[in-house]
């Protein structure tokens, strides 16, 4: 069984239902996060969990327990917040010791694990100072700090680096997941944002209007993506436009054009040059360039061609390879790189 599930989840507001049935589980030590756009339910998830929304209907269980039948502060959950909510009166210490105090733990058992919590988030040497003089990243390290000094059963993370700048982001990202591998506490994460999902997450929920569209790994969630929103949502995606350029393609690639939408990914394009033939299973794609983005380690080249314009993902771009508005060149399609999906924007298969 696993230690946390959620079945048949609805949250109804007036005129408004926020989560349509939604039913996830998380397994001891995992981190598990909900990823999707604004609106889409996550938040609302995490809330009920944590006892601040109660679900409509449906269930909540933690490990054997029935969550919506305790109250919030007797649950046993740590919360992580977007806002860091540090209390700037306190030191860093007290904020950290503040959640052990109602649980009437002893001093010296308060100190050793305060020293433990603010090792773990790298704060030990800043015990003392008070929140207005330190960084987003520290603030943010209170908060983790805070969270897991009650030994919680459960870490809750609602969007806790959206407030941080892009490099603070993802150094911040990875020092939390290794935190959570160090202690491990079973993690529930919320984020907009697909990268971080993918860098840090053993499993991924992708949300959508209040319900799921997918749970899945990382790779899975990219890699496989089961309908036509996770595909958008998770990384960049090109859509083959419909007429007789894309039917041509399909043609060539030995394809029986079934499907309302074709699409692929720009990494799975490559550019050759004007003429050059294709490999056994792929098609050169004949197209003029249109333009030209430098992004550092990649470049993205948008082509237009007979099946609609497609950007195409170059890695490693050297430092003299630009490319021009008006060249001539060939995409090159793989037939195994479509991804295919049918009118209710379901994943199809392209076996057989």
């Amino acid at each position: 069984m696993a230690y946390l599930t959620v079945t048949d989840g609805v949250k109804q507001f007036t005129g408004f239902r926020a989560l349509n049935g939604v039913s996830i589980s998380v397994e001891r030590g995992e981190f598990f996060t909900l990823l999707g756009p604004s609106g889409c339910g996550k938040t609302t998830l995490l809330r009920a969990i944590a006892g601040f929304n109660d679900l409509t209907s449906g269930s909540i269980m933690l490990d054997g327990q029935d969550l919506r039948a305790i109250p919030p502060h007797k649950r046993d959950i740590g919360m992580v917040f977007q806002d860091y909510a540090v209390f700037p009166h306190l030191s860093v210490f007290d904020n950290v010791a503040f959640g052990l105090k109602p649980r009437k733990v002893p001093a010296e058992q308060i100190k050793t694990r305060v020293a433990e919590a603010l090792s773990a988030v790298h704060l030990q040497a800043l015990a003392e100072r008070l929140p207005a003089a330190m960084s987003g990243g520290q603030q943010q390290r209170i908060g983790l700090a805070r969270a897991m000094v009650i030994n919680p059963r459960l870490l809750l993370m609602d969007e806790p680096l959206s407030n941080l700048d892009a490099k603070l982001r993802i150094e911040l990202r990875e020092e939390i997941r290794d935190i959570q591998k160090r202690v491990d506490i079973a993690t529930i994460y919320v984020t907009h944002d697909q990268e971080e999902a993918l860098a840090i997450s053993d499993r991924i929920c992708v949300m959508s209007a209040g319900h799921i569209e997918q749970i899945g790994t990382p790779q899975e969630i990219y890699g496989n993506p089961q309908t036509l929103f996770v595909a958008n949502f998770v990384g960049t995606l090109n859509t083959l436009a419909d007429g007789e350029g894309r039917a041509k393609l399909l043609a060539e690639l030995g394809i029986s054009a079934n499907a309302a939408h074709w699409t692929i990914r720009p990494e799975r394009l490559s550019l050759l040059e004007a003429g050059q033939g294709a490999p056994s299973g792929a098609v050169a794609l004949a197209g003029t360039i249109s333009k030209f983005t430098y992004l550092g380690r990649e470049a993205h080249v948008l082509v237009d061609t007979p099946a609609g314009a497609l950007v195409v993902q170059v890695s490693n771009p050297a430092l003299g390879a630009v490319r021009t508005p008006g060249e001539a060149v060939s995409v090159l399609v793989e037939r195994s790189a479509l991804m295919a999906f049918d009118a209710d924007s379901k994943r199809l298969s392209l076996e057989g």
